[in-house]
Formats: C-alpha cells, sequence, structure tokens
C-alpha cells in the first residue's frame, strides 16, 4: 500500500491549485486595487474572498478560464467594497476649497451651448438649475401636465446640449478658459 490516501492526494491538488491561483493571479488584483486607492491588505482581504467564492463555484459549476474568473470577483469585490466605503465617508474631512485663479468652465462657452437648445429650453433649465425651482412648479409655470412631463422635458433639453457638444466632438476641457 502506498500511504497516501485518496483524500490526502485530493488535499495537496487543491493546495497546489491554490497556490497556482495566487501566483498567477494575485499580482493583477494586487495591482488593480493599489491603482484604486486600496492597501495591500485590502487586496489580500479582497482575493481570499475572491479565492473562497472561486472554490464554491468551481465545485458546483464549470468555470472555464479560472484566472480570469478569480480576477473579474476580486475587482467586482472590490469595487462594492469601495462603493460602500464612499458612502460612508464624512463630508467635513474632505478639502474642497478653490482659489480664484484655479480653471473653471467657461460660463460664456456653457452658455452659448445651451442656447443652442432653444429659449424654451433654456429657461426651463435656467429655472431647474439656476433659480432651483421644484419640478411641480415648472410643470406649472410651463403648462406641463404634470411632474413626469417637465421632467421628461427637461431630458429631452439637455439631451440637446448634450448631441450639440457630440457633434463637434468637444469635451471637457473645451470648456476651460
Amino acid at each position: 500500500m502506498s500511504g497516501i490516501s485518496n483524500s490526502d492526494h485530493l488535499a495537496a491538488k487543491r493546495e497546489e491549485l491554490f497556490i497556482n491561483l495566487y501566483k498567477e493571479a494575485f499580482p493583477a488584483v494586487a495591482k488593480y486595487i493599489s491603482r484604486r486607492g486600496g492597501s495591500f491588505d485590502e487586496a489580500k482581504d479582497i482575493f481570499h474572498d475572491a479565492l473562497v467564492i472561486y472554490y464554491e463555484n468551481k465545485v458546483s459549476a464549470s468555470i472555464k478560464n479560472d484566472i480570469a474568473w478569480l480576477v473579474g470577483t476580486a475587482k467586482n469585490l472590490w469595487l462594492k467594497k469601495y462603493r460602500e466605503n464612499c458612502q460612508n465617508m464624512p463630508l467635513d474631512n474632505i478639502d474642497v476649497t478653490l482659489t480664484e485663479d484655479e480653471s473653471s468652465p467657461s460660463a460664456q462657452r456653457l452658455m452659448h451651448f445651451l442656447a443652442t437648445a432653444g429659449k424654451k429650453c433654456m429657461e426651463l433649465l435656467t429655472g431647474f438649475y439656476y433659480d432651483r425651482l421644484p419640478l411641480t412648479e415648472i410643470a406649472t409655470q410651463f403648462g406641463y401636465s404634470g411632474v413626469r412631463s417637465a421632467t421628461v422635458q427637461k431630458y429631452k433639453c439637455l439631451e440637446k446640449v448634450r448631441e450639440t457638444i457630440k457633434e463637434k466632438s468637444l469635451v471637457y476641457e473645451d470648456f476651460m478658459e
């Protein structure tokens, strides 16, 4: 008899699988998380969670590309954690002071493109964004049947502006002075 049981053999193969997955996939996961502000320890935690999910799915499903599946799972886990952390971040710790000499969108260029949407759109968008009128008031003021109609019209106005900008192939930097 050889002395090595079938369960010992399976455990050795499983350990070899995890070592190979770690060698091949962890560097990509660590690099991805690092570029998005995560630490090495966070990368390890996310990778370990992804390994557990991978192994649970490997047993019950056929995964064709182990490395890609594992890296993709780790990225999704990181994005989920990142979104949760951003939602819970207190705003009082963020410094957002602007100075006079910082670039700001050119009001003149913005107004030009807003004007391309037409007078009624310009008035609607001004009422909503500048005057901060509630949509119920905008619906009444502009003669729409309800809030939903006002919302749809506001969206259409913004789409007109977006289309004009897209036609001219402009980017955000084009609006900077």
